[in-house]
């Protein structure tokens, strides 16, 4: 029974004239481990986290296995931006899996030509600024881990989008000896005074790390965080609203247990010059080729460890209104 649960091996027929009891295997070893045609499963989150912590101890695969990039959508139902990501998808079907985690009572209505068709996972109800963030963001990770192509996973809002096509994302990121986190020791009552006491001795003030929500992490630490039971209650217990766990939970830990893979920065822009809890949010009115060449343009930051211009692959936050202008624009200033 438990090899049915958590393995799929069911439904296969059983030869009773063997003097052994072997099961028929129908399917190849590749379609066990590759993207399922559908996401949905019974399992609980333990269970789920459980299955999906499973690490091959062969370095070599059995099947012919393409590094794939997995975007995991976390959002609270439709995806306005769903067309441009159609776009930015088309023709690179072999490098990348899709996964969204919305609200239960959320029933997307995605044509079965589209990308996103039945790429919805089994979710639970989010609160900001609570662990429910993290659970998602978790569940996320452990669904896109079953697929064993996945090599690289990023976080990503409906009000995000991508501003670099798939060709040039999927090299910056496979070519990069880091994942992209941001990681910050920030003084003040936003950094370190969020921070309780009561975390010590699993985490001192010094390990206390910020950083923006939107990750993008590779599959050795995608399974630390999902394997996580010893930094995951402290969170749970002491980092409450005024601390956002979602701004402080991974940082720190990948801090603590992995910090020499960190970028110390996420590929995603955002702008925080408007000052407030939220970033700015750009609609129609903003969208001009002016604007984004100061994004794509007038950036430097540090890439395997040398200068470099192209920082950012994604962008948010954009309001629904802003979609034709950027489809508009997309092809001359996006190359999609």
């Amino acid at each position: 029974m438990n090899t049915i649960r958590y393995f799929g091996v069911q439904n296969q027929r059983v030869h009773k004239n063997s003097p052994f009891l072997c099961l028929e295997e129908p399917f190849s070893i590749e379609s066990r481990f590759s993207t399922p045609s559908s996401l949905l499963h019974a399992m609980s989150d333990e269970e789920l986290f459980w299955r999906a912590s499973f690490v091959p101890l062969m370095k070599t695969n059995p099947f012919k296995r393409v590094p794939k990039i997995a975007f995991m959508f976390l959002v609270k139902g439709p995806l306005p931006f769903a067309p441009l990501w159609e776009r930015f998808f088309k023709g690179h079907e072999e490098l990348y899996s899709i996964y969204i985690h919305s609200l239960p009572s959320y029933d997307a209505e995605f044509p079965p030509s589209s990308v996103f068709y039945e790429r919805q996972i089994p979710s639970q109800v989010v609160e900001w600024g609570l662990m429910s963030m993290c659970d998602a963001e978790r569940r996320l990770l452990a669904n896109a881990l079953l697929d064993m192509s996945n090599e690289w996973f990023i976080l990503i809002s409906e009000s995000c989008i991508p501003i670099q096509n798939l060709t040039t994302a999927y090299r910056y990121i496979s070519r990069s000896k880091y994942s992209f986190t941001g990681a910050f020791d920030e003084d003040g009552p936003y950094g370190r005074g969020r921070y309780n006491k009561k975390m010590a001795p699993e985490i001192n003030l010094t390990e206390w790390r910020k950083g923006s929500q939107w990750f993008e992490v590779n599959r050795k630490l995608a399974i630390d965080i999902i394997e996580d039971s010893t930094y995951y209650p402290m969170f749970k217990k002491f980092c409450r609203p005024t601390c956002y766990v979602d701004e402080h939970y991974f940082p720190t830990m990948l801090t603590i247990q992995s910090p020499d893979l960190l970028a110390n920065r996420s590929l995603t822009w955002v702008d925080w010059s408007r000052g407030g809890p939220h970033p700015a949010t750009f609609g129609e009115a903003d969208i001009t080729k002016e604007f984004f060449k100061k994004i794509l343009e007038n950036s430097s930051c540090s890439y395997n460890n040398r200068p470099y211009s192209l920082c950012f692959l994604f962008a948010r936050k954009f309001a629904p209104s802003a979609l034709d202008s950027l489809s508009a624009l997309a092809s001359d200033v996006f190359g999609y």
